[in-house]
């Protein structure tokens, strides 16, 4: 589980938006760029060349 002081610090690398945690797929979720950042192991990979691109709901 990722620690909740974490997910209130970080940003998306891109934009510097807020994210916003999908705890079905364990993402972080940047609704402006419509990106989805992995986590793995309980850690979040920042890495916009990792993250995958969601389509617009």
């Amino acid at each position: 589980m990722i620690d909740k002081e974490l997910l209130d610090i970080l940003v998306c690398p891109l934009c510097k938006g807020d994210l916003e945690h999908d705890t079905d797929t364990q993402e972080l979720i940047c609704p402006r760029d419509k990106l989805a950042y992995p986590i793995r192991d309980d850690i979040p990979v920042m890495l916009v060349d990792e993250a995958r691109r969601i389509e617009s709901e």
